[in-house]
């Protein structure tokens, strides 16, 4: 989309009468066509796509204590009861296909071990039970660093608003962006708080507490939920069964404390560059290290025990994106995320 947004600011800005007329026409004949193919993160699988497998070893640490607040089954309709399905424990520990559903319009809130700090490209992500790559339910994501004051990723559903999704209605993930559940289990949305304004009440190096808010779905003025730009979300509704609503599987941690942590052992310490890389890096550490390089889905692109000080990585066949590095030496793991352009 931003790309998208370039294009069209590009096409008006000029002094010329002549040339403001010719932007008109590429706004017309060749930018506004392409507003309908900007597009988000594909499902899973697809080249493109930043969904994180739950096995991925980005992932360092799982939420360690959820409360749920559940919404109604249906929300124009108290006669069906709160959502049931699940406990409050499913939510914690690592994503297991373990769920506890939200209702519409419920949430949860998790705390974790250490806090989650702002580092390089994604720093969690949320994962929920979705069975394929086209019925999804989703959530809105916030974040807060005292418990009391929460920030919501600005959620962005460019699907239709003309017609209700039927209870199982199907979605198109790339028209979804910061909302968690666009994605099938068992992989992960992921969640940069570099997306989030600078604001003196929350700190980003420090988050405690995530807030996990179900979406509802409907599209009647008045019970819908609006994204960041004032646009209905349109998903599956209604869903009056015991499993209403978003099910929430659980929360996976990329930075937190306990990762800094690590990074404070001198002798694991490595070096990396360039970063980011285009057809390859070069990692140098201790002599005897296993030198393993990840996906964001968990795919291993590369694995070697270093037998010289230094090494370099050949990446002309890898996909931009980030992956991690992991140097595991003395049974001990420290990890450097790259990104390739």
């Amino acid at each position: 989309m931003k790309h998208c947004y370039h294009l069209l600011r590009r096409s008006f800005v000029s002094p010329k009468p002549f040339s403001i007329s010719f932007g008109l026409i590429v706004f017309v004949v060749i930018v506004f066509p392409l507003i309908g193919f900007c597009q988000f993160a594909p499902p899973a699988g697809q080249q493109g796509s930043d969904a994180i497998h739950a096995d991925s070893s980005i992932l360092i640490n799982w939420a360690k204590s959820v409360t749920v607040q559940r919404g109604l089954q249906q929300i124009d309709d108290a006669s069906y009861g709160y959502a049931t399905y699940g406990t409050d424990a499913n939510a914690a520990a690592k994503a297991d296909g373990l769920v506890v559903s939200l209702g519409d319009g419920g949430h949860a809130i998790l705390q974790f071990d250490f806090p989650l700090f702002n580092g390089p490209g994604p720093d969690f992500a949320v994962f929920e039970n979705a069975f394929d790559d086209h019925f999804l339910e989703l959530a809105f994501v916030a974040v807060s660093s005292d418990g009391q004051n929460f920030f919501t990723f600005p959620a962005q559903s460019l699907t239709q608003t003309e017609e209700q999704l039927a209870s199982f209605g199907t979605l198109d993930a790339t028209k979804i962006h910061q909302l968690a559940g666009k994605f099938r289990a068992p992989y992960g949305v992921p969640f940069d708080l570099d997306s989030l304004s600078d604001d003196p009440l929350l700190d980003k190096s420090a988050v405690t507490h995530i807030k996990i808010t179900d979406v509802v779905g409907c599209l009647d003025p008045e019970w819908r939920t609006l994204d960041f730009e004032g646009r209905s979300i349109n998903d599956p509704w209604p869903t009056p069964f015991p499993s209403s609503g978003f099910d929430l599987d659980a929360v996976g941690v990329i930075h937190d404390a306990s990762n800094l942590h690590l990074n404070s052992i001198s002798y694991l310490d490595f070096a990396v560059w360039p970063n980011p890389f285009q057809t390859g890096f070069s990692v140098e550490a201790e002599i005897g290290s296993m030198i393993r390089i990840f996906d964001l889905q968990g795919r291993s692109m590369c694995e070697q025990k270093l037998n010289d000080a230094q090494v370099y990585i050949e990446t002309s066949t890898w996909h931009p994106g980030m992956y991690v590095v992991e140097v595991d030496v003395k049974n001990q793991k420290q990890y450097r995320k790259m990104i390739k352009q």
